[in-house]
């Protein structure tokens, strides 16, 4: 298929999207649809035609373009000048919620991660698809027994449903698309079902379209050829630490949803990185509580807020070390570092013991030698860094010493651009003196 044919498809599918979420609406006024059914078969079509995609184009660069465009149709979507009512297909429940954009990130991040792997992608894909729209729906019109999640509420009969579909989904992709044996695929296909319909459980404003994907896409990347006897196992301690979360969470301040979703965040963390890498976001969820019980802040749900955030900023560090092929954990256990610090200096201000930042600062320093130290040599090709650790240590630091008014609002997602710029910009700057940095841009075939 040539170039041009290409992009003329990708763009081809970005009309189609619009025109599709417009007659969505056309059918809605007309059929008194609810705004969840309307945004169901939105997330519906767009899914079955996200399965499609690794077969649609023989490259890959058409399927980044084509989500960048349908990303830029959602943000149009979200102005009231240009959406009018052909927007409220997709924003039309009444809660805050950014699943459309997290709907097409997710796929691209699938797609791009999967490299290759068929089972990688339709699987997780598949069960976004099918799995979620079958819970919402069934939820909205049976449920009956309902449990609470951020301002909003979940059923029992949904979350049964969607493990239901989920395992479905599971024993036909892993009967057709691996070639495990019997008994593996059923256990394989439980702890699927088991582990998405906890994910998609425990999501809010719209972040299962982002964690059920690519939670799932973790767990069979990593699980796919364990064993019945591992996956129990790991069954076992999943359950162990949602139960002591719940019995330990109350005591510090977590609701718990929250003590819920923090034990699937660790999960997920530790199934993408080492022990020893996944300390210092670990030490970010704890340095957030100990933040909110000394220096409160004004929002509602930040202990949600900041596992959304570690979550966004490790696959975004695993997608970009995946994309250039130089590996990214040092950079991640940065960020990671920089946001324990702010939350670590907002908790000690309202004490005034900011005397004691130095040496926090000192042992976060610390910490990060030696988790660098038992990384493997491949990750250490950025080396030194550590004059560039000294600065993620101050910047969030004194951010929070000299302005912490600044974070009584939003305080997760500031906290997390001030962690996150500074390893960026380096890491890009040190990719690009780099061969691989040439290689990337063309200088060096």
């Amino acid at each position: 298929m040539s170039i041009a044919l290409q992009v003329a498809l990708a763009a081809g599918s970005v009309a189609v999207l619009t025109g599709m979420i417009a007659l969505v609406r056309l059918i809605a006024r007309h059929a008194a649809l609810a705004p969840e059914v309307q945004r169901k078969l939105v997330h519906v079509a767009t899914g079955l035609y996200a399965l499609c995609l690794p077969w649609l184009f023989p490259d890959r660069w058409p399927v980044y373009l084509l989500i960048g465009g349908a990303l830029a149709v959602m943000v149009a979507l979200r102005i009231p000048q240009i959406s009018g009512t052909m927007g409220q297909a997709l924003h039309g429940v009444e809660r805050r919620s950014y699943g459309d954009f997290l709907l097409a990130l997710a796929v691209g991040l699938c797609f791009f991660l999967a490299d290759g792997v068929a089972l990688f992608y339709v699987l997780p894909i598949a069960v976004l698809t099918l799995a979620d729209a079958a819970a919402a729906l069934a939820g909205t019109a049976y449920g009956t027994r309902r449990f609470r999640v951020e301002e909003g509420e979940k059923s029992i009969e949904g979350t049964v449903v969607f493990f239901t579909v989920t395992l479905l989904i599971a024993l036909i992709c892993l009967m057709f698309l691996s070639d495990l044996p019997p008994a593996s695929i059923l256990a394989l296909a439980l702890m699927t079902a088991a582990f998405g319909a906890l994910v998609e459980a425990q999501s809010w404003r719209g972040f299962d379209n982002l964690f059920l994907p690519l939670g799932l896409f973790v767990f069979l990347s990593v699980h796919s050829q364990s064993g019945p006897g591992e996956l129990l196992g790991l069954l076992v301690a999943f359950w162990s630490a949602i139960l002591g979360f719940r019995l330990l969470g109350p005591q510090v301040g977590l609701t718990a949803h929250a003590a819920r979703v923090y034990v699937v965040a660790v999960f997920m963390i530790l199934a993408v990185v080492e022990v020893q890498n996944a300390v210092l976001p670990v030490l970010a969820l704890l340095a957030h509580v100990w933040a909110r019980r000394r220096n409160p802040d004004s929002d509602r749900y930040g202990d949600l807020d900041v596992v959304a955030a570690l979550a966004l900023f490790s696959f975004g560090w695993l997608a970009l070390g995946n994309a250039t092929g130089w590996n990214a954990v040092q950079f991640y256990g940065l960020t990671a570092m920089g946001l324990v610090m702010g939350l670590a200096t907002l908790a000690m201000i309202p004490d005034r013991k900011v005397v004691w930042l130095p040496l926090v600062a000192a042992l976060l320093f610390g910490l990060r030698e030696v988790v660098t130290r038992l990384n493997p040599p491949a990750t250490h090709w950025a080396e030194p860094l550590w004059p560039l650790a000294l600065l993620c240590l101050a910047l969030p630091g004194l951010a929070g010493i000299i302005r912490p008014d600044l974070f009584r609002q939003d305080r997760v997602l500031k906290l997390t651009f001030l962690s996150i710029i500074l390893p960026l910009g380096h890491y890009l700057f040190a990719l690009a003196g780099t061969e691989g940095g040439l290689a990337l841009s063309g200088a060096i075939p």
